[in-house]
């Protein structure tokens, strides 16, 4: 038995296993939103805005099918929290990253919401049904930073137990 198995003889709750799947699928539909406004589905923005701000169609295909990846690949890293297999980083290490991981989170929701009711935000939307979509596919973004924290607590203290 390794150092790494030995730190993490106890399986995850079932709760931590759940929250840690969620907080993937948590990430899903922002994805498949901006993989939507890359593809050149209407989901709110004018063709000017597009050009202008997003640089749609050009570059900006690239980085938001790129954030969309990386973001999801994100969102899976939590299921190292919870598997039983020993990991490649030391549980400690681990649990560092997923704290720091956490509170970077939770500073970026908290910073997202400041965003979400600026007034430059609402002007780039060109009907409120667009933008009551955005906000439905974004929503679920704000869970995840709970989740994590969540999760992390349960994989610290499966360590240290």
């Amino acid at each position: 038995m390794t150092t790494a198995t030995a730190l993490l003889s106890a399986p995850a709750p079932l709760w931590a296993r759940r929250a840690a799947h969620a907080i993937a699928l948590c990430a899903l539909p922002s994805g498949l939103w901006r993989i939507a406004m890359a593809s050149g589905v209407y989901v709110g923005y004018s063709d000017r805005v597009l050009r202008e701000v997003f640089d749609i169609p050009g570059w900006g295909i690239a980085y938001v099918v790129g954030l969309s990846v990386l973001t999801e690949l994100a969102a899976l890293l939590p299921l190292l929290l919870v598997t039983d297999r020993p990991s490649v980083l030391r549980p400690r290490v681990l649990g560092a990253v997923a704290w720091t991981a956490s509170g970077v989170l939770l500073l970026g929701a908290l910073w997202q919401l400041v965003v979400a009711f600026t007034v430059e935000s609402q002007t780039y939307m060109t009907s409120a049904a667009a933008h009551t979509v955005w906000a439905v596919t974004f929503a679920p973004l704000f869970a995840v930073p709970f989740l994590l924290t969540a999760v992390t607590w349960s994989y610290t203290k499966r360590c240290r137990g």
